[in-house]
């Protein structure tokens, strides 16, 4: 496997991963299950694909990413197969349908993109679906690769001996593999830095009840599941030193867009002294968008909230708001950690630097 012309490690290339690709199928672990099952799904149309993400059977935004691309490339075959003379107008309407799955987060539509100028920069008597394949897994190299150089990065601001705060579930699978916000921690944690990990229970959908300490219990971190409700008591005692989080956009200005109940963390974290850092790939930071205000954020299906397993809680009648992601002004984050380094205030300059300078 390779990235930008290195090859990646033994150790990277085989670290566990929420999804590949093979032999022109795709299989994904499903989130849903987890912890109690965990089952690999194996999906060989792109519209299966697309069910999955908006079911979030995979999601995080980089692992969405990685999706995507990987649908893109089921549709090229299934266009291929069915009438290679209108390849182009039927690839480009599953694109439309991938990149619609879910609009929050930046990294769906930044892969499908990726994935159709490849397959409009293919040469005449290329083999376009084996091309848009190994694209497809190129990006996901990427992805991982990204995320082991920017936990290295984040490890370095989190001092000896620190408690460490995760919302929502930022870990390997949320993304390519290794994890963003839980790639920090676990590289921190490996150098002897962290002493105490807490992670919310991220409601309504309990990705860290479900997810964050299924990954942390995998990687045999000391850590504390929490209710949301908690948090500003711990850093009120001065239990907490930094609260991590991933992201799944990032306006041009560094307001950011995470899993709902982000921004409160970042007020009582700024209240309260606590540095806030949010540990993305730079596929995440959205430059067309000048603040968090023209972020699109998904309303989820009311269902999530009414029931537990089938269950439902609240008395019919009553109204449900299920907004998905909030956004939190980026003068309540201390760092913006990515694969090309640390940004910080002021972020419009930082973070224009660093994305001119990923682009060569």
């Amino acid at each position: 496997m390779y990235y930008g012309g290195r090859q990646l490690s033994p150790d990277i290339a085989t670290e566990f991963r929420p999804i590949y690709w093979s032999d022109g199928t795709v299989k994904l672990l499903d989130q849903t299950l987890l912890p109690l099952e965990e089952v690999w799904l194996e999906l060989d149309d792109y519209r299966s694909v697309v069910s999955a993400i908006k079911e979030m059977r995979i999601r995080g935004a980089p692992a969405i990413g990685v999706a995507g691309a990987y649908a893109v490339a089921l549709a090229a075959g299934e266009a291929m197969e069915s009438d290679p003379s209108g390849f182009v107008r039927a690839l480009d309407e599953a694109a439309g349908e991938i990149r619609d799955a879910r609009p929050t987060g930046a990294n769906l539509d930044w892969a499908v993109e990726r994935m159709m100028r490849a397959a409009r920069d293919s040469q005449p008597g290329e083999d376009v679906v084996a091309g848009l394949g190994a694209e497809a897994q190129r990006i996901q190299d990427e992805d991982v690769l990204a995320n082991h150089t920017m936990s290295r990065y984040g490890a370095d601001l989190i001092p000896a001996d620190s408690a460490v705060l995760t919302h929502c579930n930022a870990g390997a699978l949320a993304t390519g593999g290794y994890g963003t916000a839980l790639g920090v921690i676990q590289t921190a944690w490996t150098a002897g830095k962290i002493s105490r990990v807490f992670a919310t229970e991220t409601r309504p959908f309990m990705q860290g009840a479900r997810l964050t300490a299924w990954e942390l219990i995998q990687a045999d971190i000391d850590a504390t599941l929490i209710p949301d409700s908690s948090a500003g008591q711990l850093m009120r005692r001065g239990a907490v030193d930094a609260v991590i989080v991933g992201a799944d956009r990032i306006a041009g200005n560094g307001d950011v867009a995470n899993k709902i109940g982000t921004y409160s963390l970042a007020v009582l974290a700024d209240a309260n002294g606590v540095p806030m850092y949010v540990a993305a790939p730079t596929t995440t930071v959205d430059m067309r968008i000048s603040t968090g205000d023209d972020i699109p954020i998904e309303e989820r299906p009311a269902k999530e909230v009414t029931h537990l397993k089938g269950v439902r809680i609240p008395p019919k009648g009553i109204a449900i708001s299920n907004t998905a992601f909030d956004v939190t002004p980026h003068r309540y984050v201390t760092a913006i950690v990515t694969e090309m380094g640390v940004v910080r205030h002021p972020y419009e300059e930082g973070l224009k630097r660093i994305m001119d300078a990923q682009r060569g």
